[in-house]
């Protein structure tokens, strides 16, 4: 039977110097994030996945946003190459954890840059969006990638938000969820939900019905919950801060076998 297995990276010391690109920047406190990434890092465990912590990069602010450093199809981890060159240096630890899970490794290379909050991935339909993280190059090298393991890759465009799932995530049916005013092109996905906030936009499929989202957006929960989802909430307003969401806090891997 295929493992319910999470990637989590815990946040670092200089958590409060993470970038910022749409947003002002606020102060963020270091010990309530740590503190709201347990509670993260709890609720997922309640829901029946295994965490697994990659080694800390303290010297990196934004390693707590592990997503960004790998794309996960099937078996193969696709090491990414940020975006932004102060993030680069993430990606050798998670390279460690996803090799000692037995996955085969691929990596995206220079000149192409793919940061992995701009993947979402839908059955075999995977999207990638090009946008200030993720250049066309980056694009090219994910498509080569997966494609021959039966993936469809979609790019589509993104200038409103940092990633694609910045405004757009997925329900467990594959109806794609977001936040008008900040997805570019919501014809581009066959089955489109406008949700009333823009951290709605995101959840973390947890298994079943069951959605895991901020609690930053009690309008969009009461909406989710009228369709029939259990929703389970946490805090994570410091991570938001830093334009992070429930979903690039954790790699979530479903394909692999015990």
């Amino acid at each position: 039977m295929p493992s319910k297995k999470a990637l989590v990276r815990r946040p670092g010391p200089l958590l409060a110097e993470g970038l910022v690109t749409h947003i002002e920047r606020e102060k963020v406190d270091v010990e309530p994030a740590v503190e709201q990434w347990e509670a993260y890092v709890a609720a997922l465990g309640a829901h029946g996945w295994e965490t697994i912590e990659v080694e800390p990069a303290d010297d990196c602010p934004d390693a707590v946003f592990v997503e960004d450093t790998v794309v996960m199809y099937k078996n193969v981890a696709l090491i990414t190459r940020p975006g932004a060159e102060s993030r680069r240096a993430e990606t050798a630890g998670v390279e460690e954890a996803v090799a000692a899970l037995g996955c085969s490794v691929n990596w995206i290379w220079e000149p192409g840059t793919l940061d992995g909050g701009d993947v979402l991935k839908i059955d075999d339909t995977v999207y990638v969006g090009r946008g200030g993280r993720t250049d066309a190059a980056g694009v090219q090298q994910l498509r080569a990638a997966f494609e021959p393991l039966g993936a469809r890759v979609v790019a589509v465009p993104v200038s409103k938000v940092l990633h694609l799932k910045s405004a757009v995530t997925a329900l467990p049916d594959g109806t794609v969820i977001g936040h008008i005013p900040k997805v570019d092109r919501p014809a581009l996905f066959p089955r489109f939900l406008s949700v009333p906030e823009e951290s709605g936009a995101h959840v973390v499929l947890l298994g079943g019905n069951t959605l895991l989202m901020a609690a930053s957006a009690p309008r969009t929960a009461e909406l989710l919950t009228d369709l029939g989802y259990e929703i389970v909430t946490v805090d994570i307003s410091e991570f938001e801060k830093l334009e992070g969401c429930v979903t690039c806090l954790s790699v979530r891997m479903r394909e692999l076998y015990a």
